[in-house]
């Protein structure tokens, strides 16, 4: 096992420009006017540090007589740099932090007369001795401790990996481990990397994160915790750590997709492209009462992912109006451990793979970069104010580390706007879209037109409200399911989506959460 120590602690150097009063600070002081300024290194982070850093502290106050800094808990905790002992009646000096903890530096400052004691003072108070504490957070180095586990069939965790390098711990094609870790020092996120698994990258502030491994053979992993400020990291890194070996159970069509004007089968495993042959495969399009049967051209697995093998038609395009179904006749299609598919007839599209016009813009569709003050309330009041302001949250997040969460009132509501514009073009057709998942709230919710809903307005009006989801014991509850609505663009410009949570009828509390919002624009078949 490769365990790398990454330890980086950044010094600002603060230059120290003297006013007071509208006078140079530059000369020597004077006896009537006595001001008190202390600053230090670290005072736009909050005095935080790591173990075995320093802090430059520096009284530049006017009108000092005598001065006697006192670092806190003995040498062994802390010193003062110049001297390697705890008090100092210097100007500016250094302390060194060697424990974590929270703690307090003082200092004992005479001056030549009355002093004001704060930048904003307008008058000096009675006295000519001032005492000052500077809190000072030292955090502990960030070490960082990681566990894998193998997943039961019913989700649950199963047994432990063994840790170590060539372990090669077994993993069935297809099938996922659960990476945990716990760590000290305060990290900002982590990042689990394996060239084998899916994703093959994860940042995330989750400790615990499910990966999916398809490829046979063998994979490393590696893990990173990190913090910004005091920089740090702990890096662990095992090679050949999981070994993929072939499944016995049988692939499964998981999805039907369209993108490009092809159409993507996804399956449970990675595809042998060798195996392909397009006259195995039948097409059925239906739009608008007319049938078509287009022969398929080709056959091919996604350069980028081999669980999608990609059927591209001869002669015709998949539009985004079109429903779509396709048939499987066994013929040598099989998986990359050698499994061979079995046959599916008529499965239908389930959906759509699209450009996401939000990827260009501001708006932050993922909620990765946002906070809660970047989603403000609308100011429509009444039930419309009746939900948690606190949007941006962790606690659910199906990519990234975040996600909206609404929490609406019994009979409350929402209605917030993103800070940010994205453009739409008159005339062009869109796919608005958004994962949602509901946590609790629809048990004893109403139906019909008193259904809690989620809707959206354009922030100018032009476009008639869209309503991508109604809140009912139908929907899935403790998972991600996705919800689309399509829509004409009436004019051009820049909008974003006011977005209205409904829950006036509801004599529960409603909680969801939004993630990876998205609008397209889709093709129309002439």
């Amino acid at each position: 096992m490769k365990n790398l120590k990454i330890l980086s602690i950044l010094l600002t150097v603060v230059g120290l420009l003297f006013t007071s009063c509208g006078e140079d600070l530059s000369v020597a002081p004077s006896t009537d006017i006595n001001h008190r300024i202390i600053v230090t290194s670290e005072m736009n982070f909050e005095n935080t540090i790591s173990e075995n850093g320093h802090i430059d502290f520096g009284d530049i106050s006017k009108g000092v007589v005598s001065r006697t800094w006192t670092m806190p808990g003995g040498t062994d905790v802390s010193v003062i740099a110049q001297n390697g002992a705890s008090t100092s009646s210097e100007e500016i000096i250094k302390g060194i932090f060697y424990k974590p903890g929270v703690y307090e530096v003082t200092l004992n400052q005479t001056f030549g007369g009355d002093v004001y004691p704060n930048d904003d003072s307008t008058e000096p108070i009675n006295s000519r001795e001032l005492d000052t504490t500077i809190v000072v957070t030292v955090l502990d180095s960030l070490r960082a401790d990681i566990k894998l586990y193998y997943i039961n069939d019913d989700g649950t965790t199963g047994a432990e990996l063994v840790l170590a390098d060539d372990a090669e711990n077994e993993l069935t094609a297809s099938k996922s481990v659960r990476l945990t870790y716990t760590a000290v020092g305060e990290e900002d996120n982590v990042t689990w990397s394996s060239e084998g698994g899916k994703p093959a990258s994860e940042t995330t502030t989750l400790n615990e994160f499910d990966m999916r491994f398809n490829k046979l053979g063998s994979w490393d992993l590696d893990f990173l915790a990190s913090r910004t400020r005091p920089r740090d990291a702990d890096t662990i890194s095992y090679e050949k750590i999981i070994k993929v070996i072939p499944s016995t159970e049988p692939v499964l069509l998981e999805n039907v997709l369209g993108e490009d004007g092809k159409i993507v089968l996804q399956f449970s495993r990675d595809m042998d492209g060798t195996s392909l042959d397009p006259d195995d495969f039948t097409v059925r399009l239906e739009n608008g009462g007319n049938t078509f049967n287009p022969t398929v051209a080709s056959a091919t697995i996604d350069s980028d992912e081999a669980i999608n093998v990609v059927l591209e038609l001869d002669g015709e395009t998949l539009f985004s109006d079109d429903t779509a179904f396709i048939s499987y006749t066994p013929g040598n299609m099989r998986t990359a451990d050698l499994v061979d598919a079995t046959a599916f007839t008529d499965a239908e599209l389930t959906g759509f793979i699209f450009d996401n016009l939000l990827e260009t813009t501001a708006y932050d569709y993922t909620l990765e970069n946002s906070t809660s003050d970047d989603w403000p309330d609308v100011g429509w009041g009444g039930v419309w104010a009746m939900y948690n302001r606190d949007l941006i949250s962790s606690e659910q997040a199906r990519s990234g580390s975040n996600s909206l969460k609404v929490a609406m009132d019994a009979n409350g509501g929402m209605i917030i706007q993103h800070s940010n514009n994205f453009t739409l073009e008159s005339g062009k057709d869109y796919v608005v879209g958004m994962w949602i998942y509901v946590e609790s709230g629809v048990a004893n919710a109403p139906t019909g037109t008193q259904a809690p809903d989620i809707r959206l307005y354009s922030s100018n009006w032009a476009i008639t409200d869209l309503v991508p989801t109604t809140f009912g014991t139908n929907l899935p509850i403790g998972e991600w399911f996705y919800r689309s609505v399509n829509f004409s663009s009436t004019f051009s410009g820049d909008v974003t989506w006011l977005i209205r949570g409904h829950n006036e009828f509801n004599p529960d509390p409603l909680t969801f959460y939004i993630d990876d919002i998205e609008i397209a624009e889709r093709s129309i078949r002439p």
